[in-house]
């Protein structure tokens, strides 16, 4: 598989689709830079997601953790679209790779550099609250008044307090590192369907040997359920454009996809097989990226 120069589309693009782990110095590298360069521009942002349970958890990036988690807030300490563009431009000129996707609750920036990606989600304030991947509702209490911390020799800023934003994003056990395919199906199963409007797409759904599979379960995470047809396919709402979370169950399979960038009036295909990592105690990474493909 062609890795890229490791500040690419080829090296992203290999990034969420395999998820491997992070060279721990090249992400301090990374991290440190993205926030001197935050900072400059007055930008507020907080360690997210894995980031901010290693941070808080273990006091260190989750050694098979596969990406940096960033976010700030826009409409908050002055922050506009208009600036997180400018800052974008900043890191293009530092050697970043970067693709951009603009979903329903965030804009996210998906940067490569030295083949460690980095997630710098703007997001939305939506009804008090924010949209935390794959749709958790955090209150936007939890950022109003962050946590600094001390984390790889620097001060950083976290949610406030960091085990109520924790326990919301990844459960009551948040503090016990969980083998992959865990932690995701803990995040998945605690939300609630948002009955999201769209345009249909269509995700066909073949058993290992390549069959299709009729009556099984497609769980589009947040956004309603449905079962494939005699011929393996089931109808998906999707808002625009994003990443989405996917569960798809049949007798004696199950498997959470957990980043799967998906757009309406397209077709899929998932492969049971093609990426089934059930029984990997790899830890926190979960399932790789980019199983469907299209038909």
């Amino acid at each position: 598989m062609y890795l890229g120069n490791g500040s690419d589309q080829a090296s992203l693009e290999y990034s969420f689709s395999y998820n491997p782990p992070m060279d721990l110095t090249s992400a301090e590298n990374n991290l440190k830079e993205v926030k001197q360069v935050l900072d400059q521009l007055g930008v507020v942002f907080f360690l997210y997601s894995g980031t901010c349970l290693g941070a808080t958890r273990d006091k260190a990036f989750i050694p098979w953790d596969d990406d940096i988690d960033l976010l700030s807030v826009i409409g908050m300490n002055g922050l506009t679209e208009e600036i997180v563009e400018v800052a974008a431009a900043i890191f293009r000129e530092r050697g970043y790779f970067i693709r951009e996707i603009d979903g329903a609750h965030a804009s996210t920036r998906s940067m490569m550099k030295n083949y460690v990606r980095v997630g710098w989600d703007a997001a939305h304030i939506i009804d008090g609250a924010i949209y935390a991947y794959p749709g958790v509702r955090l209150p936007i209490e939890l950022f109003e008044q962050p946590k600094e911390i001390e984390f790889l020799g620097e001060k950083f800023l976290v949610p406030n307090p960091p085990e109520d934003y924790l326990s919301l994003k990844y459960g009551a056990e948040w503090m016990v590192p969980k083998k992959s395919g865990l932690y995701e199906m803990d995040v998945v199963e605690k939300i609630p369907d948002s009955g999201l409007t769209g345009q249909p797409s269509s995700l066909r759904v073949l058993d290992h040997d390549g069959v299709p599979v009729p009556e099984a379960e497609v769980v589009l995470v947040g956004n309603g359920r449905s079962r494939t047809d005699e011929n393996g396919y089931a109808e998906l709402i999707l808002p625009g454009m994003d990443w989405y979370a996917i569960v798809i169950r049949y007798r004696g399979h199950e498997q959470v996809l957990y980043m799967e960038e998906m757009e309406p009036n397209k077709t899929y295909v998932y492969r049971a097989g093609a990426a089934d990592v059930s029984g990997n105690d790899s830890g926190e990474v979960g399932t790789p990226g980019n199983v469907l493909t299209h038909e």
